[in-house]
């Protein structure tokens, strides 16, 4: 077993703690700027401010506080908030070339910042070109670098640099299999969401992806238990996950009836909007937690290389 003494020989130095720092801080960022997001989408606010990367000609970080009202005020801040994510995540690619050994990971750092830009400049033209496809296509991809800057979060932490035994196994790579369907379909599902939120379509698509991820969610439960799981370090993750879905369950059946049945039902203005943004934001950390399991037993199993890092090579246990 790899020993504290040849990691740091390995790596030259102990790790700098401030990339990990500032991936957390990024990706809490992240799920704020998706909160903002999803208020603009249900306000109805995305063209309120109908110029870019100005805000009705002025510069966008001297706007007057006291014009911002209404959409105006959501579709502002939520520039602001992207401004900030965009600086946060330059900061942390620089750090990640500057501290961070692992090559791959500064590529990663160096993908997520091209990713912000394309997210950034993707929001723009669905404001210049007034396309409500783009709007679509900035929603789903902002789940996409929220799982990225998640991703670089787990990698830097100590816990991923900690060492492990690979597991070599039928059941090991099942269970893998199964982790990495749960996170697929939870992206694609986020997709589907984002139709539906902006063109009432794909309801069909959405709530039978919703079945068939409960299930997945279920046998993740069965397939990792607190007592009985091989790897410990997992249950933790699989529980919030678990957690999440039931919640999810809830707002999605609220989400249904304000945009449907409200007429029906009669839903309050601030459930409106708070019922379908909960539901978005609890799939986004959903996303996360499957995550984060896919790439912790991807790494336990040897694939796709996570467990041949220098830092984490130790002996293989075959069952």
């Amino acid at each position: 077993m790899a020993t504290a003494d040849s990691m740091n020989r390995e790596f030259g130095a102990p790790p700098h703690p401030w990339p990990h720092r500032l991936a957390l801080t990024t990706t809490g960022a992240t799920f704020v700027l998706i909160l903002a997001g999803g208020v603009v989408t249900n306000t109805g606010s995305g063209m309120a401010v109908p110029d870019w990367p100005n805000t009705f000609g002025h510069n966008m970080f001297l706007y007057p506080w006291s014009k911002m009202v209404g959409g105006i005020f959501y579709e502002h801040v939520h520039r602001l908030i992207a401004s900030l994510v965009g600086s946060l995540t330059l900061t942390l690619a620089v750090l990640l070339w500057a501290f961070e050994p692992r090559h791959w990971l500064r590529g990663l750092g160096v993908a997520a910042l091209i990713a912000v830009a394309v997210q950034g400049i993707l929001g723009g033209l669905r404001v210049v070109l007034a396309q409500e496809a783009l709007a679509i296509v900035h929603g789903a991809f902002a789940h996409a670098f929220f799982g990225l800057v998640a991703a670089i979060a787990l990698f830097t932490s100590p816990s991923w640099r900690a060492p492990i035994s690979v597991i070599s196994s039928t059941d090991a790579r099942r269970l893998r299999h199964l982790a990495l369907f749960t996170t697929i379909g939870l992206y694609v599902q986020v997709g589907f969401g984002t139709l539906v939120t902006h063109r009432g379509a794909w309801l069909e698509a959405h709530l039978f992806f919703a079945a068939l991820l409960s299930v997945a969610v279920i046998l993740l439960g069965f397939r990792i238990v607190p007592g009985r799981s091989r790897w410990p370090e997992l249950v933790r993750t699989t529980e919030i996950l678990r957690a999440l879905w039931v919640v999810q369950l809830i707002l999605g059946l609220g989400a249904y009836v304000a945009k449907f049945h409200a007429a029906v039902l009669p839903v309050g203005a601030g459930l409106s909007l708070a019922l379908p943004v909960s539901h978005r934001l609890t799939g986004g950390l959903m996303l996360i937690a499957s995550l984060v399991l896919a790439l912790r037993i991807s790494r336990r199993t040897g694939w796709p290389g996570g467990a041949r890092d220098s830092e984490s090579l130790t002996p293989q246990v075959t069952a």
